[in-house]
């Protein structure tokens, strides 16, 4: 839903019904304004960044599952005034408290799926979380597609915002199955309760299991790893914030806003429009694939290999797409704007395959346990923020009437994407196979990031 309901957005401002409602005449057809197409499109990653932030307080007083069960109450609530808006501002509204609920699911989810899968799986279900945003984003596109074939009624905007109660009556009768983080409970000293979750999360040794998760909050308790936002930049939890925020911060800096604008840029470089759709889908498509193949790599190769092989491959690709943007007589080839877009969807696959997913299993694993919560609060705060700044300059950077960068952009995200590496290749270790115990340790320790891989405890 956090990919569905900006990518829903940006595809009714091109829908005649939803512009002949919230949008006025000019020239003899409707649009919605530029300031409003701006105002609305914030309202979602503000809304985040505020989600975020106050969804590590009530995650460590009331617990993961009760916390997640109020937020999807409240997006069931929230949905009803998107769906009933008739106006831009009560849409905004609408947008800016559902962006508040979505920011509180981004830090939910990797936290909890950490906390209730075994090591071996971690991995593969922590990205998942990537692929939802590849699945939501993939849905909007269908679901706008289907209904813009409904004409000129409210039918056409209001089916797109009312199918988002869909996951919530899939949830919602899901939710008592769902066990409480044992991580939480053995925290708030409820052993008993953390046993009966760590059975019911099919634990063999349930005992074993949760003595090690008690040695471990021991363990952070005598590191000081606190437990409070002030706490995620004290002693040896700053190196781990640092890297968390790094890691989803880079997924910004990278390009990855250039999907917002996907068919729009195939369209400025040159492809028909309907060429230039088909593009759109395919982007998503391969971002799908490449999801789905990062599960083999994740079983196979670490994470810091995985995300630092991936990232320059993907400044390689951006710098190669700026320079055929500098063919003289650019438009005249086609062959040359073929090959640009094709390495759009190429930049797509390998984000897929490497940092895209695999930033969802570091963030997990750096952070400390008594912490995760808010550390990962952090890190979506600050890539939101990074994400507002990207949603205001991109179009001022690709804009014909503007900046009219075209393919140049791929200078402007290699360049970031390059400088990204050279941090990550410094600063990101390997946690391939490590219990959270361990990793405590070594960042006690303070072992050096390149020998993380093969250090022995």
């Amino acid at each position: 839903m956090l990919a569905f309901d900006p990518q829903l957005l940006g595809n009714l401002y091109a829908q005649p019904a939803f512009q002949k409602d919230f949008g006025y005449e000019y020239q003899g057809s409707y649009i919605i304004s530029a300031p409003w197409q701006t105002g609305l499109s914030m309202g979602n990653p503000v809304g985040q960044v505020l989600g975020a932030l106050a969804a590590g307080y009530p995650m460590e007083w009331y617990g993961r599952k009760a916390t997640f069960s109020v937020c999807v109450i409240g997006t069931a609530t929230i949905v009803f005034i998107q769906f009933f808006a008739r106006s831009l501002p009560v849409l905004l509204v609408g947008e800016l408290l559902g962006g508040l609920i979505l920011g509180a699911y981004v830090v939910i989810a990797p936290a909890y799926a950490s906390e209730v899968c075994p090591a071996a799986l971690r991995g593969t279900l922590t990205s998942y979380i990537n692929l939802c945003f590849v699945m939501g984003q993939l849905l909007a596109n269908g679901v706008t597609a289907g209904t813009n074939q409904l004409g000129n009624t409210h039918w056409a905007y209001s089916i797109p915002f009312a199918l988002q109660w869909v996951w919530v009556l899939i949830i919602i009768p899901g939710m008592p199955f769902a066990p409480e983080s044992p991580w939480w409970l053995a925290r708030k000293g409820r052993l008993e309760e953390a046993e009966r979750s760590l059975h019911r999360l099919g634990e063999t040794d349930a005992a074993s299991k949760l003595a090690m998760i008690i040695e471990t909050d021991r363990f952070e308790q005598e590191m000081e790893a606190g437990s409070t936002y002030w706490d995620c930049f004290r002693n040896v939890n700053l190196r781990r914030t640092e890297i968390s925020v790094g890691v989803y911060a880079i997924q910004v800096l990278s390009g990855i806003y250039l999907i917002n604008y996907g068919t729009y840029f195939f369209t400025l470089a040159g492809l028909p429009t309907q060429n230039a759709f088909d593009m759109g889908i395919g982007f998503l498509a391969v971002g799908f694939l490449g999801t789905c193949l990062s599960w083999v790599l994740l079983q196979h190769f670490g994470r810091r290999t995985i995300y630092n092989v991936g990232l320059a491959v993907l400044a390689i690709l951006q710098l190669v797409i700026g320079i055929l943007d500098c063919i003289p007589n650019y438009k005249n080839h086609t062959g040359v704007i073929w090959a640009q877009s094709s390495l759009m969807l190429v930049w797509n696959f390998f984000y897929d395959l490497s940092i895209g997913p695999v930033c969802f299993v570091i963030i997990c694993e750096t952070s400390a346990t008594k912490v995760r919560a808010k550390t990962i609060a952090l890190a979506t705060a600050v890539q939101a923020v990074l994400g507002i700044v990207m949603t205001v300059a991109i179009p001022y950077l690709i804009n014909p009437d503007q900046a009219n960068l075209r393919g140049k952009l791929g200078f402007f995200f290699g360049s970031l994407a390059a400088l990204s590496l050279v941090w990550s290749y410094f600063r990101v270790p390997e946690t391939i196979g490590r219990t959270f115990e361990e990793l405590d340790i070594m960042f006690e320790r303070g072992v050096p990031t390149r020998k993380f891989g093969g250090y022995k405890i």
